[in-house]
């Protein structure tokens, strides 16, 4: 019983958060009809649709550059066009299918150890990117809110001003105090089979450059696709990101299906819902179902080159 439960709490949770998300959002769009989604999809200019192209290409860089750095950390030496298909099949399958750091393992665990890696070694480097998101969460939303403090206002009408200076202050010192560990090169943390030990200085440098690349290549998505007249700036855009991705990854929900948009829609209240909707749209099908399509087809490529490779290996005649 106890395995059941383990086999299937987190799916529960994100069909729970999606009903609930749904709940939400019938409510918010329960005055738009299709044709105004429609209507806001067809006002995006070619160039909105064209740079939220390339903002997608940045975070997928961004992505595959949290594996390398992974890698890196590891002393493991595997090609970059490697590290970028296996990072972005992981990612493009485990943001789809929910419980991404999960679903992410598990491919990156096929990938990596075909080439030589350990299991311990797979559970180090999907610890390490995890981090790395985090860490690069931490501090955009700690500039964001020491630059923008009114954000938090979007979504608690009475909250004094010093709760986001304060947390703000809070999420830039919680990071300096990484980069201090990492400088004065502090003792690992032993778990088990897994060593968790401060990356060298150099990758932490690297960390906060990725990992608030990635996610501002992904807010830029968003960005892009809003109308210029009632779009609030790529900064505002940027924090109400970072509050719903992260609410999505905590849900669990596929894709963070409905828990992005009932976010975006509380947060943008004078922005035209449709627009909203339209500009999240552009989001999924960018960040989410065109590489999901790409990542199939990537894995039905790798499980053949695979196979060939056993079949190759059992006909070899044995040595004498």
């Amino acid at each position: 019983m106890m395995r059941l439960n383990k086999d299937y709490v987190w799916p529960i949770i994100g069909l729970a958060a999606v009903g609930f998300s749904a709940w939400l959002l019938f409510h918010q769009l329960r005055d738009i009809s299709f044709d105004d989604i429609v209507d806001s999809l067809n006002a995006i200019p070619f160039s909105g649709w064209l740079l939220s192209a390339l903002a997608t290409l940045l975070a997928y860089a961004a992505l595959a550059g949290y594996d390398r750095l992974a890698l890196m950390h590891l002393r493991k030496k595997i090609s970059w066009g490697y590290i970028a298909a296996a990072s972005f099949t992981a990612y493009a399958i485990g943001h789809n299918i929910g419980a991404s750091v999960f679903s992410g393992a598990v491919v990156r665990y096929r990938a990596y150890t075909a080439k030589g890696l350990s299991g311990a070694d797979v559970g180090v480097l999907v610890a390490f990117c995890s981090f790395t998101f985090t860490l690069g969460s931490i501090l955009l939303g700690g500039i964001v809110l020491l630059i923008e403090p009114r954000l938090l206002n979007r979504f608690f009408e009475d909250l004094a001003l010093w709760v986001p200076i304060a947390s703000g202050v809070a999420m830039l010192a919680a990071t300096g105090l990484y980069v201090v560990g990492s400088s004065l090169r502090l003792k690992s943390l032993r778990i088990r089979n897994f060593r968790l030990q401060y990356p060298r200085l150099p990758i932490v440098v690297r960390q906060l450059i990725i990992g608030p690349l990635e996610l501002i290549g992904a807010a830029a998505i968003i960005y892009f696709a809003l109308p210029a007249a009632s779009n609030p700036g790529f900064l505002l855009v940027l924090g109400i990101f970072l509050a719903s991705f992260s609410a999505a990854l905590v849900s669990h929900a596929p894709g963070g299906l409905g828990v992005l948009e009932v976010v975006f829609l509380l947060a943008l209240p004078d922005v035209n819902p449709a627009d909203v909707i339209a500009a999240l749209l552009v989001f999924r099908l960018f960040y989410l179902l065109i590489p999901f399509a790409l990542s199939l087809v990537i894995v039905l490529l790798f499980e053949h080159d695979q196979w060939l490779q056993r079949w190759r290996l059992a006909r070899k005649p044995p040595a004498d």
